[in-house]
């Protein structure tokens, strides 16, 4: 392209056109006039100098195949501005939407000054996306006054509507983060026909074009694009969006063997890179997916994103080739939970770990993972308790090795923030879980559900008083969490919404923690 050419090109995108000559290029099938951005856009994986951009361009999002309505490849443009009229371009190029990956973008930006918004927007075939607002982090050194952050889990589209999402962009953060199930991968059936909202409409997600159909339909939710138009995110799966309880290699449907679940695993891996702005990744001929990652936000903080599903040892309890389901079960039933070989991260990735806190110097440790880690005695201590094993409890070797190295590399002032139980938990990290009255390395933050059912709050609560490290729980509320954080002070705000039935629900604080710099353990706010 010659430079003139070059510039009524720019001239043409910023009047919302894109040149005629790359529409004849790619996707001659596609100019049908359908909307290419039914997905909206999203941006993700901050650093100092860029982040990650991502669409994924569609015409008819829920086609059978998981392709989108789309069969060719299509060039698209990309702009990366200083403000949102795009007066100021400061980085842009052109990518093409490929087949192999359901024509989805992760576009790697570098090179921009860190520490500030951006705005981006993509085209093709004429048609323009949504903008979107995100940020670089600060530079590493940096000593930032405050940072944002919402984080949510467990959206299931049939228990409700995503308006929490919609109060999660009003919030106007610095990060949102998804703690895992995104989405599901199952259907309600017609016994529980009284409790769907509103149907997936789709197949239980096996194969890859049903776990892209999945994450396409709850793409089209307004409140979930705003959210993700609203700021970058930092993304890691637990168990839904490849299959309920799985551990490892191993499904917790008996009879499934390892080599099979694996092809579905790998399926659900991809379908959950193709749609979230995170880094390139890849499946290696293991049919792993590595998704554990390091941000940091200047020196006022540093996320360990963990990745709490992937190697995982077989769920305790388990017996023939299927994983086994996660159960509460006592030491005596469930043999081989205090096992020491047994890990929830993962060997590499806890050596990773142990690595980076070793090293960290951030005023805040953030441990952003799947599963409550704190624990809950279901008994008094003694040889009747029992343990819900699909969390850390039924792993409690590999939660010893990670309360040891908090206690002895001693990051500063590290929290755990956590999904998965449908419920607010604000509880103690003990260094030894067998004493709930010992002493606090850690804070723990879980957020309830954007939609789904909680468990049982009666039930729960009974086990209470055996849980004196737990200071405060409630399962019968949805919503999410709002966390400020400041060198001196990091605040977690429960925000509740009032009816996932309801499309426009409203939106209160539940109740308010404070963590201290310097002293572990929250307070009421």
């Amino acid at each position: 392209m010659s430079r003139l050419e070059s510039r009524l090109h720019r001239r043409s995108l910023l009047s919302g056109l894109v040149a005629a000559p790359m529409v004849l290029r790619f996707g001659r099938a596609q100019a049908s006039g359908a909307y290419l951005f039914p997905l909206g856009v999203a941006s993700g994986d901050p650093a100092p100098d860029g982040f990650v951009l991502w669409t994924r361009l569609a015409a008819d999002p829920l086609s059978p195949d998981g392709l989108g309505g789309l069969a060719e490849p299509i060039s698209v443009q990309w702009d990366v501005a200083t403000d949102d009229s795009f007066r100021s371009i400061v980085a842009s190029g052109r990518a093409v939407a490929e087949v192999s990956t359901a024509h989805s973008l992760h576009i790697e930006v570098t090179g921009l000054r860190p520490g500030r918004p951006y705005w981006y927007r993509f085209f093709a075939l004429g048609q323009a996306s949504p903008v979107g607002q995100t940020l670089t982090t600060p530079a590493p050194n940096a000593s930032p006054a405050a940072l944002k952050i919402v984080a949510a889990s467990c959206s299931n589209w049939e228990s409700g509507y995503f308006s929490a999402y919609g109060h999660m962009a009003d919030e106007a953060p610095d990060l949102s983060l998804f703690l895992g199930d995104y989405i599901y991968e199952y259907s309600r059936g017609p016994e529980r026909a009284q409790d769907v909202v509103r149907p997936y409409g789709l197949e239980e997600a096996t194969t890859l074009a049903g776990y892209r159909n999945r994450y396409a339909l709850h793409r089209t939710d307004a409140n979930l694009q705003r959210l993700h138009a609203a700021a970058p995110c930092l993304a890691i799966w637990d168990d839904h969006e490849v299959h309920d309880d799985y551990s490892g290699v191993w499904s917790k449907t008996p009879g499934v063997s390892p080599a099979d679940f694996l092809r579905r695993r790998a399926a659900g891996y991809q379908a959950f890179y193709e749609a979230m702005p995170i880094r390139r990744t890849r499946l290696d001929a293991r049919l792993q997916m590595p998704i554990h990652r390091r941000v940091r936000f200047g020196k006022l903080a540093e996320f360990y994103l963990l990745d709490g599903r992937q190697h995982r040892s077989r769920q305790a309890c388990s017996d023939g080739e299927g994983g086994g389901k996660g159960r509460i079960a006592t030491d005596a039933v469930c043999f081989d939970r205090t096992d020491p070989s047994r890990t929830i991260l993962g060997f590499d990735q806890e050596r990773w770990l142990y690595d980076g806190l070793a090293r960290a110097d951030a005023r805040w440790t953030i441990l952003g993972q799947n599963l409550v880690m704190a624990g809950l005695r279901f008994g008094d201590g003694g040889p009747e308790t029992r343990y819900w094993t699909d969390t850390w409890d039924g792993f409690p070797a590999a939660r010893d090795r990670l309360t040891q190295a908090l206690d002895a590399l001693k990051p500063n002032n590290p929290v755990v923030l956590s999904g998965d139980y449908h419920s607010f938990w604000t509880a103690d990290v003990k260094l030894d879980s067998r004493n709930p009255a010992g002493r606090t390395v850690a804070t723990e933050f879980v957020g309830t559900s954007i939609t789904s059912t909680g468990p049982s709050y009666e039930g729960l609560m009974s086990a209470m008083p055996n849980n004196p490290h737990i200071k405060f729980f409630d399962s019968r509320v949805r919503g999410y969490m709002s966390i400020n954080i400041t060198p001196r002070l990091m605040t977690t705000r429960y925000q509740r919404i009032s009816d996932v039935r309801d499309p426009s629900a409203t939106l209160s604080t539940l109740n308010s923690w404070v963590v201290e710099d310097g002293r572990p353990g929250a307070q009421p706010a």
